[in-house]
């Protein structure tokens, strides 16, 4: 399952520091002023559609559905099961897209009503018009990658989305060496969405997936609203952090240039979560269903206890490092062009903030896969949405009081609603199989994280002021410097604790339980 995990991982690395490119040219472009606002709320609005069908939503549905057709039907019937949910989401998202376009403006102001009677309304309706047409690639995309993950094929499906980031930085790059107003390069990058989704589709279609999902058609059977009735409330919940998100961007929009300080800092926080969380939620279902169904209590205890290690190991330090150092990592990446000083504090500011909602976002990521491959996904929908009022509510309150900052302490307590609603839940519910070795190692890893954390703030205090006039590059290597000695200080109080080595790392690379999946 590691190994696995790993190729997932490294291919959610790979698209998450070419998105770093993607964003730190986007704000050279556009600033953080009134067009930024509109586009970023625009490309949140994609942005949710695409995380809840491509980072794990659907995938939790689907996974199980055809592992149990495969092994009730054989091959030939999974092929056909697939076929008609690939045929019936791809028509429903071609409807839900023209539906979208027309209800645009109604929708712009429900998620940003702070744009009302102000020029930046328009301008994101026109930015989301362009870009949804992705929504009709984003659906097949989405089905094809899951069915190969059942199959064990996980590299393809890693490294696909690249292809996304790839064509956005090729169009931006040309835009800013142009000097393109940020108007027009507004339009020209949200019409590019639509077209990097295209690219990404062909890329599966005629690498492995033609043959995956046949015949192609489109069924209502009860089979196909069997499935939807599932699906549909695992991609909800599957994608609480991009909700929490747009709960915060409805607050924000009324602040000006608050939309893009909350969408770059949030972008910082999508990078750990993206190679824990999505791997999990992509390794970890097909893992838990196979242990389930096979009745195998010890895999199902080893896969949710490497999940939880995995999580908290590598998000709470996480999570540390960006509050210590959030402004000299977002002046680093983000600070160029037409955004300023001021919004790189403000920015800064957020990401302290928003840091503390990591954790939480991938204890989600490695809770809800307990209850995805139960074919549970009213649980998780119902924490999520919980956690989302929550957030709105509180988003209000402290917004108003604490101004960005306070919409991000919403977004992070909303978070930590969602999880500890799923401890609970799955507590009562089936009791989670944690192992002995997990029990032993988890309060050993958050103390290590503590203890980094604190080593770096003080290393960081001391170090960079003494950077603080020096050329760009020089602070580039001073924040570089600061991130691997904090990633080598946690790696030797891991070892210090008693809690992993370099041997056991490779012994771990090797394992290979019974029946696990093909890379």
């Amino acid at each position: 399952m590691l190994r696995s995990f790993l190729t997932v991982s490294t291919g959610t690395l790979a698209s998450r520091l070419l998105g770093f490119a993607r964003d730190s040219i986007l704000a050279a472009l556009l600033g953080a002023g009134p067009v930024a606002d509109a586009f970023l709320a625009a490309f949140q609005l994609v942005n949710v559609v695409r995380r809840l069908l491509t980072e794990g939503g659907l995938n939790a549905a689907l996974v199980p559905a055809w592992l149990r057709v495969r092994e009730t039907g054989g091959a030939v019937a999974a092929a056909a099961f697939a076929g008609r949910v690939l045929g019936t989401i791809t028509a429903g998202l071609i409807a839900a897209t023209a539906l979208l376009a027309v209800l645009m403006p109604f929708v712009i102001t429900v998620l940003a009503p702070g744009f009302s009677g102000r020029e930046t309304l328009q301008i994101a309706v026109d930015d989301a018009r362009l870009m949804l047409p992705y929504l009709a690639f984003a659906g097949p995309v989405t089905v094809l990658m899951s069915l190969l993950n059942a199959q064990g094929r996980f590299a393809l499906t890693a490294f696909s989305p690249l292809l996304f980031n790839i064509a956005l930085i090729l169009v931006m790059a040309v835009l800013l060496w142009r000097r393109q107003d940020a108007a027009d390069a507004a339009q020209i990058i949200a019409a590019t969405v639509g077209i990097a989704g295209l690219l990404q589709l062909s890329m599966l279609v005629l690498r492995r997936g033609g043959t995956v999902a046949t015949p192609l058609r489109i069924s209502f059977d009860a089979e196909i609203r069997g499935f939807l009735a599932k699906a549909i409330p695992g991609m909800v919940a599957s994608s609480a952090p991009q909700l929490l998100m747009i709960a915060g961007l409805i607050i924000a929009s009324s602040s000006p240039s608050a939309v893009s300080w909350l969408y770059f800092a949030n972008r910082l926080i999508e990078l750990p979560l993206g190679i824990v969380g999505v791997a999990m939620g992509t390794v970890l279902i097909p893992q838990m269903t196979r242990a389930l169904r096979s009745n195998d209590r010890a895999a199902v205890a080893y896969a949710e206890s490497r999940g939880l290690e995995l999580a908290v190991g590598l998000a709470v330090p996480a999570m540390l490092g960006l509050m210590v150092l959030s402004e000299p990592v977002v002046r680093l990446l983000f600070e160029h062009g037409a955004f300023t000083a001021a919004d790189a504090t403000a920015t800064a500011q957020t990401l302290t903030w928003l840091a503390l909602a990591l954790p939480a976002h991938v204890l989600v990521k490695a809770l809800s896969p307990a209850f995805f491959a139960r074919e549970d996904t009213l649980t998780p929908l119902l924490a999520t949405l919980k956690g989302v009022v929550l957030a709105l509510a509180l988003a209000v309150v402290l917004g108003h009081f604490f101004d960005t900052g306070g919409i991000a302490a919403a977004i992070a307590l909303g978070a930590w609603s969602t999880a500890l609603t799923l401890i609970r839940r799955g507590a009562e519910t089936f009791g989670f199989s944690i192992d002995t070795d997990a029990r032993r190692k988890l309060p050993r890893m958050v103390a290590a994280a503590l203890a980094m954390g604190a080593l770096l703030w003080l290393t960081a205090r001391f170090v960079l002021p003494l950077a603080a006039g020096a050329h760009g590059l020089a602070q580039a290597a001073v924040v570089a410097i600061l991130i691997s000695g904090g990633i080598a200080i946690y790696g030797l109080f891991l070892r210090l604790f008693g809690i992993t080595g370099w041997r056991e790392a490779v012994n771990a690379l090797r394992h290979t339980t019974p029946g696990d999946l093909r890379e």
